[in-house]
Order: C-alpha cells, then sequence, then structure tokens
C-alpha cells in the first residue's frame, strides 16, 4: 500500500487488495504490501462470505418454517443473528464492486449499511451471551416480560443510534478515502476512513463485546466441567459431545473474530489467514451446528419431508423429548440447556 494522504483524523492510502475480509477490523493505516497474500485472502473471503450467505439463508428458512424450533429464547436469539450476519456477508460481496460506480452517494450508503450489519452482528452476538449468562448462572425466577422485544430493540436499536450519529456527526467518516483517480486504479472498499469512528464504534465496540463473550464462555465451560463431575462419564462419546458444544459456541459467540486482535508480528500473516477462513464461514457454520448436526432439527427436516409411517413415527417421537434430567429453575434455562445438551450432535 501506498500513502495518499494523511491528516490528524485519518491516513488513506491506495492497495490493490485490501478487500478480504480483515478490513472490516483494520484500519485503513498502510501495511506492508504482499500482493500475493492479499489476491489469496481476498479469495478466501469472498468464497467464505458467498458460502455463509447460502447455509445462512438455509438456517433462516429452517427455524422460520418450522415453528416447534424457534419457541425458546436461543432460538429466537439465533435467527436475529442469522439476519444480521447475512446482511454482513451480502454487503461485503458486492462492497467493491458499488464502490467501483466512483459515487460518493453510493458509497456512503453502502458504508453506512455495512457499518450497521457489522454493528448489529456483534450486538446479538453479545446479546445471545448475555442470554446463556442469565440462564446458567443467574437463574431469575421472576418472570420478564417481552423478554425478546427488549433483546430486538437493543439488538437492531444500538447499532442503528450509533450508525445515525456517526452520519449526523459527520458524514464523509463514510467513503473509501481515496480519489476519482485512485478509485480507477485500485480496488475500493467502502468503510469507514476516518480513525477516530472506526476505533471507537468498531474496535471498542467489538472488544467489549468479546470480552463479555469471552466471560461468559468461560462461565459455560465451569458448568460443563461441573455436570461432568456430577455425572461422571470418561467415555470417548462424552468427551466428543463437549468438543462439540465447545467449538458451536466458538462461532455463535464470534469467538473466532479475536484473532484479528493478535495477528501481529510473523504471526499476523498466517493468523490473518486463520481469521478470514474462520469468520467469513461463520455462517456456514451455525448453520453445521445449529441445523445440520442438531437432533431435533433433521427430525423436522424428515417430518416435513417423508410421509407415512415414519413420519408418524417422528411426530410420536418428538412429543416425548425427556427433558426430566434437567431441573430447571426458570425459563431461561430451560431454553439454554436443551440448546446445549438435550439436542445432542451427532457424528
Amino acid at each position: 500500500c501506498e500513502t495518499v494522504m494523511s491528516n490528524a483524523t485519518y491516513t488513506s492510502c491506495s492497495c490493490d487488495h485490501l478487500t478480504h475480509f480483515g478490513a472490516l477490523l483494520v484500519s485503513l493505516v498502510c501495511l506492508p504490501k504482499i500482493a500475493k497474500d492479499e489476491r489469496i485472502l481476498t479469495i478466501i473471503s469472498y468464497l467464505g462470505s458467498g458460502i455463509s450467505s447460502i447455509f445462512l439463508g438455509v438456517t433462516l428458512l429452517t427455524y422460520l418454517a418450522f415453528e416447534k424450533l424457534r419457541r425458546d429464547y436461543p432460538s429466537k436469539i439465533l435467527i436475529n443473528l442469522s439476519v444480521a450476519l447475512l446482511g454482513l456477508n451480502m454487503l461485503f460481496l458486492v462492497n467493491s464492486w458499488l464502490a467501483s460506480f466512483n459515487s460518493n452517494a453510493i458509497c456512503i450508503t453502502v458504508a453506512a449499511f455495512q457499518h450497521y450489519f457489522f454493528l448489529a452482528t456483534f450486538t446479538w452476538m453479545g446479546l445471545g451471551a448475555i442470554n446463556m449468562y442469565l440462564a446458567l448462572v443467574k437463574v431469575f425466577n421472576s418472570y420478564v416480560p417481552s423478554y425478546i422485544l427488549k433483546f430486538g430493540a437493543l439488538g437492531w436499536g444500538l447499532p442503528l443510534l450509533v450508525v445515525s450519529l456517526v452520519l449526523a456527526i459527520d458524514i464523509n467518516s463514510y467513503g473509501t478515502g481515496l480519489s476519482r483517480e485512485l478509485l480507477q486504479e485500485s480496488t475500493a472498499f467502502c468503510w469507514l476512513k476516518n480513525d477516530v469512528t472506526f476505533y471507537v464504534t468498531v474496535v471498542s465496540f467489538v472488544t467489549l463485546v468479546m470480552v463479555c463473550n469471552i466471560s461468559v464462555f468461560v462461565v459455560v465451560l465451569v458448568q460443563i466441567r461441573k455436570m461432568r463431575v456430577n455425572k461422571p462419564s470418561s467415555s470417548r462419546k462424552g468427551f466428543l459431545h463437549d468438543l462439540r458444544v465447545v467449538a458451536s459456541l466458538t462461532f455463535l459467540l464470534g469467538l473466532t473474530w479475536i484473532l484479528t486482535f493478535v495477528a501481529w508480528g510473523p504471526a499476523k500473516t498466517p493468523l490473518l489467514y486463520l481469521f478470514s477462513l474462520l469468520n467469513s464461514l461463520q455462517g456456514f457454520f451455525i448453520f453445521l451446528f445449529y441445523c445440520l448436526m442438531k437432533d431435533n432439527v433433521r427430525k423436522q427436516w424428515r417430518i416435513h419431508l417423508c410421509c407415512g409411517r415414519f413420519r408418524q413415527t417422528e411426530y410420536s417421537g418428538l412429543s416425548h423429548i425427556n427433558y426430566s434430567k434437567y431441573v430447571f429453575k426458570s425459563r431461561a434455562t430451560a431454553d439454554i440447556l436443551p440448546l446445549l445438551y438435550q439436542c445432542n450432535c451427532s457424528v
């Protein structure tokens, strides 16, 4: 990358390939140019985002089509997270193409929507962590009216407030940071070009959510450990089940985004590869763990895709799911524990 313009508020660079997934969490400061790596990272990011978009669509179709799957709080949070993540991935796929029109108005619009869905994605990941904490640790006994409605207002309203403030204070915080002439010579990306805005509304926001999610993740691991101690099981199947739970929560809580904060020094390039691969495929992994590998989801598909005696058997089987081995003290606990344990994943 080459420095185009630099002042007290932001630095603009001209880069041939700065459209990989890391661009969302890497400020427009100039980085060493390694054309081959940038090209590969871009290909990985676009392929991953395309795959994620497809499987997020399948996930949404599944949970919206089958009413039985979306009765609990975690499933409703998962639906909202999938919508936000789908918007983020689809905008990422068309971002550079829309930037190529060299229209400042279009680029500002695209950057604002990209920013909105980015913040919404992390907000819903954070809300998912909060719901887990309330369910597994606090176990509140009092009824919370409009629980999901309040989550929805925060999950979609907070990002809207942040983006609206950025637009009201300085609409030119969004853009490419490149002139029209330079736009024709490099691959542009419509995003935040003001460093102060970027670090306040993106880096600090993501850091706060990641601290929250890591804390909840550790709490969940402790709870899993306690359950295994109370009910010893040294079998390989039990270990693999716990491993799948940990992996599924890693992607649900977005813990793989932490990689961008440690991508420094000699390990920077390998970690950027890992970051781009895992995060561009986050939607696919959500489908894998919360659709393909969940017994109750597969049963719903079989019920509605098959007919005759098998279909009747599945309906009968679904009505006898046994939750009695768990003692639930609240609605939230009843929601989250089946999500982690009762709806077992299959190898």
